[in-house]
């Protein structure tokens, strides 16, 4: 067995959008909700409509991510798998793992043994799932609700199938598919 320590990145957790973006976001949400509430209360003042929806346009694009990243990046980016001896992470990847009905977030950990999902503590579903290479049978694209393209669906010898959503699928998939080929 190779005991060589391979160094990679860890991956922490952010959402950059550009101020552009922001902006268009904040516009457009308030629109919407200004609309909403147009239709559903006519009686309202159209004063009281204006103020509310650029309140909740800023509340929601710029306000509640910023609360959000500070609160989640803390939970998401201190995710350690519990490992073996001798067992090194060669790879992180930021992914949900759907348990049932439930997107259970938290990262997926590509070691020199075996395949690691580690839950992050603000899932109802927590803990570890392990997926030892020899034990993959096919390692597959997936549409997450027969729409988006962002799932991996990996199949073991036993018929177990887990879904994974993952951003940049397809570098996500060529790195696990890199690992099985070794």
């Amino acid at each position: 067995m190779n005991n060589k320590k391979v160094q990679y990145t860890k991956k922490e957790f952010k959402i950059d959008l550009t101020w552009k973006q922001r902006i268009s976001s904040m516009f457009f949400t308030s629109i919407i909700y200004g609309a909403v509430l147009f239709l559903f209360d006519r009686n309202q003042n159209i004063n009281s409509i204006i103020f509310q929806a650029i309140f909740f346009g800023v509340l929601f694009v710029l306000i509640f991510p910023w609360a959000m990243k500070k609160m989640l990046s803390k939970k998401v980016n201190n995710i350690k798998p519990d490992l073996l001896n001798n067992e090194t992470v060669e790879e992180e990847i930021f992914a949900n793992l759907f348990r049932g009905i439930e997107g259970v977030g938290g990262k997926i950990f590509l070691t020199n043994e075996r395949l690691i999902f580690k839950s992050h503590s603000l899932n109802i579903q927590k803990g570890q799932t392990d997926i030892n290479y020899s034990d993959i049978v096919s390692v597959d694209k997936r549409k997450t609700a027969k729409l988006i393209y962002n799932g991996i669906r990996i199949i073991t010898k036993q018929g177990v199938k887990y879904d994974f959503v993952v951003n940049d699928r397809n570098i996500e998939l060529q790195k696990i598919q890199q690992k099985l080929s070794k």
